[in-house]
């Protein structure tokens, strides 16, 4: 009698699980577009609250000193009425006594869809973010100062001058407990991640490491060595093995350019690999792998006559 009644998996057999399989699907299809729109939202946010909320605050503050004009003890125009005149300006008098320009109270009142503020301070704050600090105006702008002050600081750093400077605060943070620890594994992967260290990779090759049989992936970054070369009597290359899923972290190794197999990827597909573990393989790659296994099943089948696809 067969094993396999009623559908039933025979033993050995994995048992098929259609739901869970669609589940785990829809998981893998929907989870890179969520995440990466969850990672662009906190960067926005994040840079939204800690440095584009605090230099607009500034920037306020410093336009509403700039341009405040505020009077006690006008005359009134007329009795009934809330507006006095001042050298041919017309001012405004609010609830708490204070007299503001007409102006500033007309575009306050007009444009703003909040509860107006009792105190000229808080009309002149809104009236500056109505007038000058619009969003469509201060996010291109504040973001072309960033980029200008990015670009000034690296001409900086570059000609050395802030290198004093820079190991001058990493001694004293250094020195602090905590703060040392979680500033030096920053740095390690902002240094890796933006070239601080002026590394540069000329192409990715696999070497066997740590032994004979286990390929690693490195990232050549000399080819230079003389030394070395001429004891093994043939060019030799430096590389860099990183190691996942953080790959700051590694080591340096000069092998024999005879030993060394030249990977046809980019940098960003080998740091894919790396960052994943290895679950993700270059789409060239995989591709050529699911090809030499399907030319193997075809050979296998056509050399063993007593299997399925070689029986009519």
């Amino acid at each position: 009698m067969s094993d396999n009644v009623q559908g039933r998996p025979t033993r050995g057999q994995p048992v098929s699980r259609p739901f869970r399989r669609a589940v785990l699907r829809g998981l893998a299809v929907l989870c890179p577009p969520l995440l990466t729109v969850l990672i662009l939202v906190w960067a926005i946010n994040t840079t939204k609250s800690y440095f584009l909320e605090p230099v607009t605050g500034w920037a306020r503050q410093a336009i509403v000193w700039g341009i405040k004009d505020t009077r006690e003890g006008l005359r009134l125009d007329s009795p009934a009425g809330r507006t006095a005149t001042v050298d041919g300006r017309q001012y405004h008098q609010l609830d708490n006594g204070t007299f503001i320009p007409e102006e500033v109270f007309q575009v306050v009142e007009r444009k703003s869809e909040e509860p107006l503020p009792t105190s000229g301070d808080g009309f002149y704050r809104r009236y500056v973010d109505l007038r000058y600090l619009r969003p469509y105006y201060t996010i291109p702008f504040f973001l072309s100062v960033f980029i200008l002050f990015l670009y000034f600081l690296g001409k900086f750093m570059a000609a050395g001058i802030g290198g004093f400077f820079t190991d001058l605060f990493e001694r004293f943070v250094a020195r602090v407990p905590g703060v040392r620890a979680v500033y030096s594994s920053i740095k390690q992967v902002t240094d890796f991640l933006f070239g601080r260290q002026d590394v540069r990779f000329t192409h990715i090759v696999a070497v066997e490491f740590p032994r004979k049989g286990i390929w690693s992936m490195g990232f050549v970054t000399s080819e230079h060595f003389a030394t070395i070369a001429d004891a093994a009597g043939e060019p030799v290359f430096t590389v860099l093995i990183p190691y996942s899923p953080i790959p700051h972290s590694g080591c340096t190794i000069t092998v024999r350019r005879a030993d060394c197999i030249e990977l046809d990827i980019t940098f960003d597909q080998a740091c894919q690999f790396i960052f994943s573990c290895g679950v993700v393989v270059p789409p060239e790659q995989a591709g050529l792998l699911q090809k030499a296994e399907r030319t193997d099943v075809k050979q296998d089948a056509e050399d063993d006559p007593h299997s399925s696809a070689g029986v009519r």
